[in-house]
């Protein structure tokens, strides 16, 4: 795929979606931050029928903690892993108060220094929450960056490295969601909506569906 392909297809994302943002339910970024610790390995539906009924009540570290894990825990307990989940989101929040006077860092390494968080998630609030132009790859994103020719590799971070280096710089902020949605509802994994698909005319793929 070149250059002018990959313009092409941001832009006629752009022009569908001009603000394009997470599924998660959240009003700050530390119940952003709580909302994607959450996710992992769960549906953004889930998380959100968890975190609507928590965050009314607690959605400060000082109010998590006051909570207790067990206390935490009665709110997540329809979610996957919600045991170490809760250990994570507890121990988090003590950092937060400990190290950054209970706000949620802006910067990667502070990020990744709290407990459930990884280079994914780090990357997700990064953008999300304070609007770095970062590339965080999920199942959806590795998925179509291959099938469609958009950055192929064999593994999430080089997909990742490769989306930061070939996406044009003025898509950058909105690509994360833009892949995310397009991989969620068109490009889905068993059999893509290549008919109901804005860029299948740019697109690598081979096997395309009516």
């Amino acid at each position: 795929m070149n250059k002018e392909k990959r313009y092409e297809i941001f832009r006629r994302w752009r022009e569908d979606n001009r603000h394009p943002t997470t599924e998660l339910n959240y009003s700050s970024p530390f119940e952003l931050l709580i909302a994607v610790i959450l996710s992992a390995q769960s549906t953004d539906k889930g998380v959100n029928k968890a975190t609507d009924k928590l965050f009314p009540v607690a959605n400060t570290p000082e109010a998590i903690l006051a909570l207790g894990e067990d206390g935490l825990k009665e709110y997540i307990k329809t979610i996957g892993l919600y045991n170490s989940k809760g250990k994570n989101i507890i121990k988090t929040c003590q950092i937060l108060i400990e190290k950054h006077n209970s706000q949620v860092p802006d910067n990667r390494a502070a990020l990744e220094a709290l407990h459930g968080v990884g280079r994914k998630t780090a990357n997700v609030v990064l953008n999300t929450a304070f609007g770095h132009p970062t590339m965080a790859v999920d199942t959806h994103i590795f998925r179509i960056s291959n099938r469609t020719g958009i950055a192929k590799g064999k593994n999430v971070l080089e997909v990742e490295k490769k989306l930061l280096r070939h996406i044009p710089k003025e898509f950058m902020v909105d690509a994360h969601h833009w892949l995310i949605l397009h991989g969620r509802y068109i490009c889905v994994a068993r059999k893509p909506k290549c008919g109901a698909c804005l860029i299948s005319d740019l697109c690598d793929f081979k096997e395309k569906t009516e």
